[in-house]
Protein backbone atom coordinates (compact mmCIF):
# COMPACT_ATOMS: atom_id res chain seq x y z
CA UNK A 1 0.00 0.00 0.00
CA UNK A 2 1.44 3.38 -1.02
CA UNK A 3 0.75 6.77 0.58
CA UNK A 4 -1.92 7.76 -1.97
CA UNK A 5 -3.89 4.55 -1.44
CA UNK A 6 -3.59 5.06 2.33
CA UNK A 7 -4.90 8.62 1.96
CA UNK A 8 -7.90 7.50 -0.11
CA UNK A 9 -8.78 4.63 2.24
CA UNK A 10 -8.30 6.85 5.30
CA UNK A 11 -10.73 9.41 3.89
CA UNK A 12 -13.21 6.64 3.06
CA UNK A 13 -13.01 5.27 6.62
CA UNK A 14 -13.34 8.66 8.30
CA UNK A 15 -16.30 9.79 6.22
CA UNK A 16 -18.20 6.50 6.23
CA UNK A 17 -17.64 5.55 9.90
CA UNK A 18 -20.21 8.12 10.99
CA UNK A 19 -22.40 8.32 7.91
CA UNK A 20 -24.85 5.39 7.73
CA UNK A 21 -23.29 3.77 4.67
CA UNK A 22 -20.99 1.13 6.27
CA UNK A 23 -17.35 2.09 6.73
CA UNK A 24 -16.25 -1.56 6.70
CA UNK A 25 -18.16 -2.18 3.47
CA UNK A 26 -16.72 0.87 1.74
CA UNK A 27 -13.24 0.07 3.03
CA UNK A 28 -13.47 -3.43 1.53
CA UNK A 29 -14.83 -2.05 -1.75
CA UNK A 30 -12.04 0.54 -1.78
CA UNK A 31 -9.41 -2.18 -1.28
CA UNK A 32 -10.95 -4.23 -4.10
CA UNK A 33 -11.00 -1.25 -6.50
CA UNK A 34 -7.40 -0.31 -5.64
CA UNK A 35 -6.27 -3.93 -5.87
CA UNK A 36 -5.05 -4.12 -2.28
CA UNK A 37 -4.77 -7.57 -0.72
CA UNK A 38 -7.31 -7.62 2.11
CA UNK A 39 -5.24 -10.18 4.05
CA UNK A 40 -2.28 -7.80 4.20
CA UNK A 41 -4.28 -4.73 5.22
CA UNK A 42 -5.95 -5.71 8.49
CA UNK A 43 -3.42 -3.61 10.41
CA UNK A 44 -4.41 -0.59 8.32
CA UNK A 45 -8.07 -1.24 9.14
CA UNK A 46 -7.25 -1.29 12.86
CA UNK A 47 -5.28 1.98 12.63
CA UNK A 48 -7.98 3.95 10.78
CA UNK A 49 -10.67 2.64 13.13
CA UNK A 50 -8.57 3.96 16.00
CA UNK A 51 -8.45 7.34 14.25
CA UNK A 52 -12.24 7.55 14.06
CA UNK A 53 -12.50 6.64 17.74
CA UNK A 54 -10.27 9.62 18.48
CA UNK A 55 -12.57 11.77 16.31
CA UNK A 56 -15.54 10.68 18.42
CA UNK A 57 -13.71 11.51 21.65
CA UNK A 58 -12.89 15.01 20.38
CA UNK A 59 -16.45 15.74 19.22
CA UNK A 60 -18.04 14.43 22.43
CA UNK A 61 -15.32 15.52 24.87
CA UNK A 62 -17.75 17.63 26.94
CA UNK A 63 -20.30 14.81 27.15
CA UNK A 64 -17.59 12.33 28.13
CA UNK A 65 -16.24 14.67 30.80
CA UNK A 66 -19.71 15.07 32.33
CA UNK A 67 -20.12 11.29 32.39
CA UNK A 68 -16.74 10.82 34.10
CA UNK A 69 -17.57 13.45 36.74
CA UNK A 70 -20.95 11.85 37.36
CA UNK A 71 -19.44 8.39 37.80
CA UNK A 72 -16.95 9.58 40.42
CA UNK A 73 -19.74 10.99 42.56
CA UNK A 74 -20.40 7.29 43.31
CA UNK A 75 -24.17 7.76 43.12
CA UNK A 76 -26.89 6.16 41.00
CA UNK A 77 -27.37 9.41 39.08
CA UNK A 78 -28.24 10.13 35.45
CA UNK A 79 -24.61 9.86 34.34
CA UNK A 80 -24.14 6.49 36.05
CA UNK A 81 -27.37 5.19 34.53
CA UNK A 82 -26.25 6.34 31.08
CA UNK A 83 -22.88 4.59 31.41
CA UNK A 84 -24.68 1.45 32.60
CA UNK A 85 -26.84 1.50 29.46
CA UNK A 86 -23.73 1.89 27.31
CA UNK A 87 -22.10 -1.07 29.08
CA UNK A 88 -25.06 -3.41 28.56
CA UNK A 89 -25.30 -2.31 24.92
CA UNK A 90 -21.76 -3.67 24.44
CA UNK A 91 -22.61 -7.19 25.60
CA UNK A 92 -23.81 -8.52 22.19
CA UNK A 93 -20.77 -7.25 20.28
CA UNK A 94 -18.49 -8.55 23.06
CA UNK A 95 -19.99 -12.02 22.59
CA UNK A 96 -19.28 -11.82 18.85
CA UNK A 97 -15.74 -10.58 19.52
CA UNK A 98 -14.91 -13.34 22.00
CA UNK A 99 -16.57 -16.37 20.39
CA UNK A 100 -16.78 -15.52 16.66
CA UNK A 101 -13.78 -13.26 16.02
CA UNK A 102 -12.09 -15.62 13.54
CA UNK A 103 -15.31 -16.19 11.59
CA UNK A 104 -15.85 -12.44 11.27
CA UNK A 105 -12.24 -11.84 10.16
CA UNK A 106 -12.73 -14.30 7.31
CA UNK A 107 -15.40 -11.99 5.89
CA UNK A 108 -12.83 -9.17 5.79
CA UNK A 109 -10.01 -11.26 4.34
CA UNK A 110 -11.78 -12.67 1.32
CA UNK A 111 -12.67 -9.40 -0.39
CA UNK A 112 -16.19 -10.68 -1.06
CA UNK A 113 -17.66 -7.75 -2.98
CA UNK A 114 -20.97 -9.49 -3.72
CA UNK A 115 -21.52 -10.16 -0.01
CA UNK A 116 -20.71 -6.52 0.83
CA UNK A 117 -23.13 -5.34 -1.86
CA UNK A 118 -25.90 -7.54 -0.46
CA UNK A 119 -25.34 -6.20 3.06
CA UNK A 120 -25.42 -2.60 1.75
CA UNK A 121 -28.86 -3.29 0.32
CA UNK A 122 -29.99 -4.53 3.76
CA UNK A 123 -28.59 -1.31 5.26
CA UNK A 124 -30.59 0.66 2.68
CA UNK A 125 -33.83 -1.11 3.65
CA UNK A 126 -33.17 -0.48 7.35
CA UNK A 127 -32.54 3.23 6.77
CA UNK A 128 -35.59 3.52 4.52
CA UNK A 129 -37.78 2.07 7.29
CA UNK A 130 -37.01 5.09 9.49
CA UNK A 131 -38.51 7.34 6.81
CA UNK A 132 -41.84 5.54 7.16
CA UNK A 133 -42.00 5.32 10.97
CA UNK A 134 -43.08 8.40 12.90
CA UNK A 135 -40.38 10.08 15.02
CA UNK A 136 -40.56 9.23 18.74
CA UNK A 137 -39.84 11.21 21.88
CA UNK A 138 -38.62 8.61 24.37
CA UNK A 139 -35.39 8.44 26.31
CA UNK A 140 -33.20 5.40 25.72
CA UNK A 141 -34.05 2.73 28.30
CA UNK A 142 -31.97 -0.28 29.36
CA UNK A 143 -34.03 -2.72 27.21
CA UNK A 144 -33.64 -0.33 24.28
CA UNK A 145 -29.88 -0.22 24.90
CA UNK A 146 -29.66 -4.02 24.65
CA UNK A 147 -31.65 -4.06 21.38
CA UNK A 148 -29.47 -1.30 19.92
CA UNK A 149 -26.46 -3.33 21.08
CA UNK A 150 -27.75 -6.35 19.12
CA UNK A 151 -27.98 -4.11 16.05
CA UNK A 152 -24.35 -3.09 16.62
CA UNK A 153 -23.31 -6.74 16.86
CA UNK A 154 -25.00 -7.55 13.54
CA UNK A 155 -23.17 -4.60 12.01
CA UNK A 156 -19.81 -6.39 12.33
CA UNK A 157 -20.75 -7.78 8.91
CA UNK A 158 -19.05 -5.71 6.17
CA UNK A 159 -21.76 -3.76 4.40
CA UNK A 160 -24.06 -3.39 7.41
CA UNK A 161 -23.57 0.17 8.64
CA UNK A 162 -22.89 0.31 12.37
CA UNK A 163 -24.15 3.86 12.76
CA UNK A 164 -26.99 3.16 10.35
CA UNK A 165 -28.06 0.00 12.18
CA UNK A 166 -27.85 1.50 15.68
CA UNK A 167 -29.43 4.85 14.79
CA UNK A 168 -32.21 3.25 12.74
CA UNK A 169 -32.93 0.75 15.53
CA UNK A 170 -33.04 3.51 18.13
CA UNK A 171 -35.43 5.56 15.99
CA UNK A 172 -37.66 2.56 15.27
CA UNK A 173 -37.90 2.02 19.04
CA UNK A 174 -39.35 5.54 19.34
CA UNK A 175 -36.38 7.32 20.93
CA UNK A 176 -35.48 10.99 20.48
CA UNK A 177 -33.33 11.62 17.42
CA UNK A 178 -30.59 13.63 19.13
CA UNK A 179 -30.30 11.09 21.96
CA UNK A 180 -30.04 8.19 19.51
CA UNK A 181 -27.21 9.84 17.57
CA UNK A 182 -25.27 10.58 20.76
CA UNK A 183 -25.76 7.06 22.14
CA UNK A 184 -24.82 5.46 18.82
CA UNK A 185 -21.47 7.24 18.65
CA UNK A 186 -20.55 6.84 22.32
CA UNK A 187 -21.44 3.14 22.58
CA UNK A 188 -18.79 2.14 20.03
CA UNK A 189 -15.80 3.72 21.79
CA UNK A 190 -14.91 0.90 24.19
CA UNK A 191 -15.49 -2.02 21.73
CA UNK A 192 -13.22 -0.51 19.07
CA UNK A 193 -10.55 0.54 21.58
CA UNK A 194 -10.68 -2.93 23.12
CA UNK A 195 -10.35 -4.65 19.75
CA UNK A 196 -7.44 -2.44 18.77
CA UNK A 197 -5.58 -3.15 22.01
CA UNK A 198 -6.16 -6.90 21.63
CA UNK A 199 -4.75 -6.85 18.10
CA UNK A 200 -1.72 -4.84 19.23
CA UNK A 201 -0.91 -7.04 22.22
CA UNK A 202 -1.56 -10.26 20.32
CA UNK A 203 1.04 -9.19 17.77
CA UNK A 204 -1.31 -9.65 14.81
CA UNK A 205 -0.56 -6.22 13.39
CA UNK A 206 3.19 -6.88 13.45
CA UNK A 207 2.94 -10.43 12.07
CA UNK A 208 0.86 -9.65 9.02
CA UNK A 209 1.72 -6.13 8.04
CA UNK A 210 3.79 -5.31 5.02
CA UNK A 211 2.49 -1.75 5.21
CA UNK A 212 5.05 0.91 6.07
CA UNK A 213 4.83 3.48 8.84
CA UNK A 214 4.24 6.42 6.46
CA UNK A 215 1.09 4.98 4.79
CA UNK A 216 -0.28 4.03 8.24
CA UNK A 217 0.33 7.55 9.54
CA UNK A 218 -1.24 9.18 6.47
CA UNK A 219 -4.25 6.87 6.73
CA UNK A 220 -4.63 7.70 10.42
CA UNK A 221 -4.51 11.48 9.87
CA UNK A 222 -6.90 11.32 6.90
CA UNK A 223 -9.39 9.18 8.85
CA UNK A 224 -9.17 11.43 11.92
CA UNK A 225 -9.79 14.73 10.09
CA UNK A 226 -12.53 13.40 7.82
CA UNK A 227 -14.06 11.63 10.84
CA UNK A 228 -14.32 14.92 12.75
CA UNK A 229 -16.20 16.50 9.84
CA UNK A 230 -18.48 13.51 9.26
CA UNK A 231 -19.36 13.06 12.95
CA UNK A 232 -20.53 16.65 13.34
CA UNK A 233 -22.37 16.49 10.03
CA UNK A 234 -24.14 13.24 10.94
CA UNK A 235 -25.51 14.63 14.21
CA UNK A 236 -27.25 17.38 12.24
CA UNK A 237 -28.53 14.89 9.64
CA UNK A 238 -30.15 12.68 12.29
CA UNK A 239 -31.81 15.72 13.88
CA UNK A 240 -33.33 16.66 10.51
CA UNK A 241 -34.31 13.08 9.70
CA UNK A 242 -32.69 12.91 6.25
CA UNK A 243 -31.61 9.25 6.32
CA UNK A 244 -33.61 8.37 3.21
CA UNK A 245 -30.89 9.83 0.98
CA UNK A 246 -28.35 7.46 2.49
CA UNK A 247 -30.79 4.58 1.95
CA UNK A 248 -30.90 5.39 -1.76
CA UNK A 249 -27.09 5.69 -1.88
CA UNK A 250 -26.51 2.35 -0.13
CA UNK A 251 -29.02 0.61 -2.39
CA UNK A 252 -27.37 1.93 -5.57
CA UNK A 253 -23.81 1.13 -4.39
CA UNK A 254 -24.95 -2.34 -3.32
CA UNK A 255 -26.52 -3.06 -6.72
CA UNK A 256 -23.44 -1.77 -8.56
CA UNK A 257 -21.12 -3.86 -6.37
CA UNK A 258 -23.13 -7.02 -7.03
CA UNK A 259 -23.52 -6.47 -10.78
CA UNK A 260 -19.85 -5.58 -11.26
CA UNK A 261 -18.88 -9.03 -9.96
CA UNK A 262 -21.65 -11.01 -11.66
CA UNK A 263 -21.64 -9.54 -15.16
Amino acid sequence: MNWLEALILGLIQGLTEFLPVSSSGHLELGKAILGIDAKDSLSFTVVVHGATVLSTIVVFKNDLWELVKGIFLFKWNEETKYVFRIIISMIPVAVIGVFFKDEVKVLFSEGNVVFVGSMLIITALLLASTYIVKSGNKNISSPNAIIIGIAQAIAVLPGISRSGATIATGLLLGNKRVLVARFSFLMVLIPILGENLLDVFSGEMIKESGIGAIPLLIGFIAAFISGLIACKWMIGIVKRGNLIYFAIYCFLVGIIAILSNIV
